[in-house]
């Protein structure tokens, strides 16, 4: 509850708050609110934090002079190798480098990864498969008769040995 005194012809803003404590000489102490500051983070993003090197540093490092955020990645260049799993478990070990705030995003990290990049254009062309299932008539027609989806399968898998093959 905020209360406006006039005292003295002067305006002096008190609030008081069930915080308050008085002590003895006649101070207050005020609590500060610390979530103030900190902006809760949106419920559809996810917080990552991960330890962007591999080894601690042996003793603490005070370095001066860096005055932008591009001199920090400059002088720090943090990187962190990061282990993928495709789909039959097979394992693939990558270097990430990041040189600014735009390499922590989905593009600045899937540019740098040549598994990440295959996985994007797989689903790019699930996507583009999805679409042509959606609006594709005659497409949609030949899905929905079991001989008629057998044979368009057998026809994908004959282009896609044919391609492999090449």
């Amino acid at each position: 509850m905020i209360r406006l005194f006039k005292r003295n012809k002067q305006e002096l803003l008190t609030q008081k708050t069930e915080d308050m404590q008085t002590y003895g000489i006649g101070g207050t102490e005020v609590q500060g609110d610390a979530s103030e500051a900190i902006s809760e983070i949106a419920q559809n993003k996810t917080l990552l934090i991960e330890k962007l090197t591999a080894d601690a540093p042996f003793k603490p490092e005070i370095v001066e002079g860096l005055t932008s955020i591009d001199d920090v990645f400059n002088h720090f260049q943090p990187s962190v190798e990061v282990d993928f799993e495709d789909a039959e478990g097979n394992s693939k070990e990558e270097k990430l480098s990041f040189r600014g705030l735009a390499d922590f995003g989905v593009n600045g990290i899937t540019a740098q990864s040549k598994f990440l990049k295959d996985l994007t254009n797989q689903k790019d062309q699930f996507l583009k498969i999805i679409k042509q299932l959606k609006s594709n008539k005659l497409l949609r027609k030949a899905a929905e008769k079991v001989e008629t989806k057998e044979a368009m399968l057998n026809a994908i898998y004959a282009m896609m040995k044919e391609i492999e093959e090449a």
